[in-house]
């Protein structure tokens, strides 16, 4: 089980691809399918740093890196595409599992993802959570996505609670530095978890 911090906590916030599923080697491999030729423009490492961080923003930042010019939306729309189709390989990170089980209906919790909202909404349907959470709040929902806080703003303001009563589970550093800047705890979810 994992360990929370101590704290009066009104609510949990979760971000989703790495935190509740195991999917970022599966973005990974939908980003290098998508990018053919400019993959190699989009190291591992890269790709990992980038966690948490709106579709189509990495998109622009392969491009710039690239030098390359393909269509921003055409290219989220490969990566997606390829990433639904492989979606039922997605896996639960066990010990995230084990909080939502024990806190549901205990505690308001939402989501607040980088991902388009109907690759989010697949993703929680498929582990049986999409009833778990109260709010959800995805890339078409901000108009920041992280680093800045806004996501996790934005989902406290649609649970009802005030920023500094939610807790965030987090995965990548631009997720966890967007909580910081929320004025929220978080529980970092590692690699070592999955």
């Amino acid at each position: 089980m994992l360990q929370l911090p101590a704290g009066d906590f009104e609510a949990f916030i979760f971000d989703v691809d790495g935190t509740i599923a195991d999917t970022m080697p599966l973005h990974f491999e939908a980003w290098q399918a998508a990018l053919g030729e400019w993959a190699p423009h989009f190291p591992e490492d890269v790709f990992y740093s980038l966690g948490g961080t709106k579709t189509d923003r990495v998109a622009e930042i392969v491009r710039e890196r690239a030098g390359a010019d393909f269509a921003v939306a055409e290219m989220v729309h490969a990566k997606e595409r390829y990433f639904m189709s492989r979606l039922g390989t997605a896996t639960p990170i066990e010990p995230v599992m084990e909080i939502i089980a024990e806190w549901r209906g205990k505690i308001p919790m939402a989501v607040a993802s980088g991902g388009l909202r109907h690759v989010v909404t697949e993703t929680l349907r498929g582990l049986g959570l999409l009833d778990s959470f109260q709010a959800f709040v995805a890339a078409e929902d901000v108009v920041h996505g992280k680093p800045n806080p806004e996501p996790f703003l934005k989902a406290a303001a649609l649970l009802g609670v005030d920023p500094a009563k939610c807790l965030v589970f987090e995965d990548s550093p631009t997720g966890i530095e967007a909580a910081r800047a929320a004025g929220m705890q978080w529980v970092e979810i590692t690699r070592e978890m999955r």
